[in-house]
């Protein structure tokens, strides 16, 4: 089993999600994080004043997918979510090594 943590932009969030159900990946979990990379944020004026806004809002895509979904996710996601721009995002694969599902304590892909 592979994990797969996707940061994108807020604004491809749901052609990501459409896609990855197509796919056949039924559970993930979303946060609204907040970073940067090479963007570094940018300076907006509220009132009148200026103020640097240094950490941009991002969309983190968490899932544990059994090894076969793998590449397709993760090749949906880089389809989905890319715009060409800085800023598009990053995905990260660690392996895991076990799944417990709390309800019934099956095991391993089981639980996905």
């Amino acid at each position: 089993m592979m994990r797969i943590e996707a940061i994108i932009q807020p604004s491809r969030f749901e052609s990501v999600k459409e896609a990855l159900h197509q796919i056949g990946v039924e559970g993930m979990t979303v946060s609204e994080v907040r970073g940067h990379g090479r963007q570094k944020g940018h300076t907006e004026t509220y009132r009148g004043r200026e103020y640097e806004v240094d950490l941009l809002p991002k969309i983190k895509i968490e899932m544990v997918l059994p090894y076969n979904l793998v590449d397709g996710a993760v090749q949906t996601i880089l389809k989905t979510a890319r715009t060409g721009k800085i800023g598009d995002g990053k995905i990260f694969l660690s392996k895991v090594d076990e799944a417990i599902r709390i309800r019934d304590e099956e095991r391993g892909e089981g639980a996905l």
